[in-house]
Formats: C-alpha cells, structure tokens, sequence
C-alpha cells in the first residue's frame, strides 16, 4: 500500500499555467499590433519597420554576447549575407524562376545566414575570448571585401535593388504600402522572439550560459565548449539571416554596408545600451539605437557624438543596460520601497537634465560656429533663436551645466543613502521569506 502510494505521488504533479508569462506575451502581441495605429505621423511607419529588423538582429547578437559570453565583431555578416540572398531570391520570384511568396523571403535570409554560420562560426568558435572577437573581425572585412570584388553577385556600390510588389495579391496584400510591410515585420519579429526565448529554455540554452561563466567546468563535466557555442552560433546566424531578409524587403536595396564592420559596431552598442544580461535589453536598444542614428540624424549633425557619449556614460555607469535601470526600480516598487527614493531620483533627473540640456547648447553652438557659420551665427535652438557667437547663449548653457552639476554633486549622497537604505530592507525581507 506504502509503495503504491508513493508511486501515485512521485507521478502525479501540478504544474500551474504561468499567467504572468502569457500576460507578457499577449502584451507583447497587442503592442505590435496597435502600435501604427499610435504612431502614424509622417515617416513614424518607416521608423517603426526599422526598429523591428533591429530587434531581431539584436536579440540573434544577444545570443551570442549575453548568453554566451562572445564578443563578436562581424554579426553583420550574417544578416548581410541573408539581406544578398533574400533580395536575390525576390528578384527571381518576380522574374517567375522562384515560385517564393514575399512573406517566405525573410526565411530564406534566415536559411542562408544559417548555412554561412555553418561555414565561419566553425573557424570562429575554435578559440573563444579576445581571439574570437578579433577573427570575427576579420571575417567581416573578409566579406566586405568580397562585396566590392564580386558585383556580379554582390552589386558593386550600388549594390542589388529589386521590387517587393509582385504577382498576383494575396487576400488584398501586396506589400507596396508600407503598412503591409510592418506587419510582416512584426509577424516575423514575434515568431523570432518566440524562437530565441525558447532557445534561452532549451538544454542548449542553459549549457551556453555555463559556457560563459565557467567553460572549465563545463568541460570538466564532459561537453565540449567549441560545439556548445558553433551550435548557438549557428541559430544565432538563422535569426540574424531572418532580420536581414526583413531588411531587403523593407528598403528594396542591399548594399556592401549591410556586411560591413560598421553595421556590426552598431548592433554591438545597441545592444549594450539596452542591457547584455536580460532577455528584452535589445528590444529597448533598438528603439534607443534607431531613434539615436535615424530621428536625431534630422535634428542635428552631432547625433554620433551623442550617441558615443550615451554609450559611454550607460557604460561607466549602468554597466547593465537601460534594462537593469528599469529591473531595478521595478524591484523597489515591487517590494513598496519606491517611495523611499522618489523625491530624491527625481532631483538627480532634473538636475541630469539641466546639465544635458546646458551641454546640448554647448556642442550644437559650437557645431554651427564650426560648420555653418557661413550661413551666420543665429542659429535655432530649442524652439527660440540663439546667436552662437554672443555671450547671452554660452553664458546660459554653461549656466544651466553648473546648477545642473552642482545640483547632482550636493543630491548623489542622499540618493545613495536612500538606494542603499532601501535595497538592504529588500534583502532583509528576502532574507526572512526563506527562512
């Protein structure tokens, strides 16, 4: 009778459905739905197709750079390869030789960015650490090379154009309105996020992180690190292909810029300034990342100095990203210490402000007196006009730096009093609910 039941009991088990995953997810869902229909002025439909290939790319690099510890230089070439070969493919459907839809084309950027995964990421993955970063490096120079020495394939400078509407439409869709596209984009984006969170839950996707943190005990309990992180790198190039093909149907164009150095650069900065070590860090570095080189690229010819200082301070300062700021403080509001630090966070905000709002007028001032001071010295600046060669506008920006900075200085110490004050009453009652 023992035996039986023990048996019943070791067999039978609950598991509850967890709601709050399903509530992101379906929160996740409703978003890229809705999200045209909230952002639809002027080119906001081209920024946010934009945003979604570069999400995906940044969670494939994610792959390999939070979960599996490698530092890649040459992501790019992945997505670049996949862009070639998705463009290819649909100038070949549209000459009737590839019976291919439009709304496959992404998985064919996804499967040619997987085979060239397979090619490289087995030379690549022999070594890991400093040296792989520096062979991903060359291979993307390698293929950069390759795109100006091969135009028959790769289209020289020009590169390859081709036409996203064509035969017959299917249910109404055609993909010439960019609303059209969007949705693919996002219906792509889902699955492939989908995808990559299922991976992170995967056997594969458990021993990657052990790889990262500690690759001699792994290989001490008997697997082999080089295959661990070919085979990550492998899907890793699938995903990016897939964000690639996503690319060449929204722009209609592929250049040698799509394998470059300086598109693998930017998906690495992306990616850190969303934050490495959480799953959603990229989501929230592409839309930083793209807003930063696409919308303020129209505002300002500083926008790469902006961006490198934004680099560098997440960097120095919230080494975890933009997503480690927001786990963090939703952890405060989680156990209702939020309160404990408001007043005193919204002080460093303002006082954040004004000294970047005084820094701003620095750099633009000096930026017009360098660059157009042809066209004279008054400029437009927040709204009102400045003269960048008078003494009124240097002394209010330089001003607005030193309240700013002196209003930081004299808050810091309150602030981490309070941060500190309130984070070790979290511990304690962590601390209590396990014991």
């Amino acid at each position: 009778m023992s035996n039986t039941t023990s048996v019943t009991t070791t067999s039978m088990r609950f598991a509850p459905i967890n709601l709050g995953r399903w509530l992101v997810w379906s929160l996740f869902a409703i978003l890229l739905v809705v999200a045209p229909l909230i952002f639809n002025k002027g080119a906001s439909l081209s920024i946010l197709c934009q945003m979604g290939t570069v999400m995906i790319f940044g969670l494939s690099y994610n792959m390999l750079l939070g979960q599996g510890g490698m530092l890649s230089f040459g992501h790019a070439v992945y997505s670049g390869l996949g862009a070639y070969f998705a463009i290819h493919a649909m100038n070949l459907a549209s000459g009737g030789s590839l019976p291919i839809p439009v709304s496959l084309i992404p998985l064919v950027g996804g499967v040619f960015g997987m085979l060239f995964g397979v090619l490289f990421g087995y030379v690549t993955t022999k070594k890991s650490g400093t040296t792989f970063s520096m062979i991903t490096l060359g291979i993307v120079e390698l293929v950069f090379a390759c795109s100006l020495m091969f135009p028959d394939f790769f289209g020289g400078e020009g590169g390859i154009s081709t036409n996203r509407v064509m035969g017959e439409k299917v249910f109404g869709i055609s993909y010439g309105p960019q609303i059209q596209v969007y949705y693919l984009i996002a219906f792509w984006l889902f699955i492939s996020t989908v995808g990559m969170f299922a991976f992170t839950q995967t056997p594969l996707g458990r021993i990657i992180n052990a790889v990262r943190d500690n690759p001699e005990r792994v290989e001490f309990i008997g697997y082999n690190t080089q295959w661990v992180r070919y085979l990550t790198l492998i899907l890793s190039a699938f995903f990016a292909g897939i964000s690639g093909g996503l690319s060449a149907i929204n722009f209609e164009i592929v250049t040698a810029e799509n394998v470059s150095a300086v598109r693998s650069g930017a998906i690495l900065l992306f990616t850190f300034i969303g934050g490495v070590g959480f799953f959603f860090g990229p989501l929230i570095g592409a839309v930083v990342g793209v807003f930063l080189t696409v919308l303020l690229s129209d505002f300002t010819k500083a926008w790469q100095l902006y961006l490198g200082v934004f680099f560098i301070v997440i960097v120095m300062y919230a080494p975890g990203g933009i997503a480690s700021i927001l786990m963090m403080n939703l952890r405060l509001m989680v156990y209702k210490r939020f309160g404990m630090v408001a007043p005193r966070l919204l002080l460093m905000i303002a006082a954040t402000l004004l000294a970047c709002i005084g820094g701003v007028m620095v750099i633009e001032m000096l930026y017009h007196l360098t660059l157009e001071s042809a066209n004279g010295t008054v400029m437009r600046l927040f709204g009102a006009e400045v003269d960048a060669a008078g003494v009124t506008g240097w002394l209010i920006a330089l001003v607005l730096v030193a309240v700013g900075a002196l209003m930081f200085w004299r808050g810091r110490p309150a602030f981490r009093q309070a941060w500190d004050q309130a984070n070790l009453e979290i511990e304690e009652l962590i601390r209590k609910e396990h014991a």
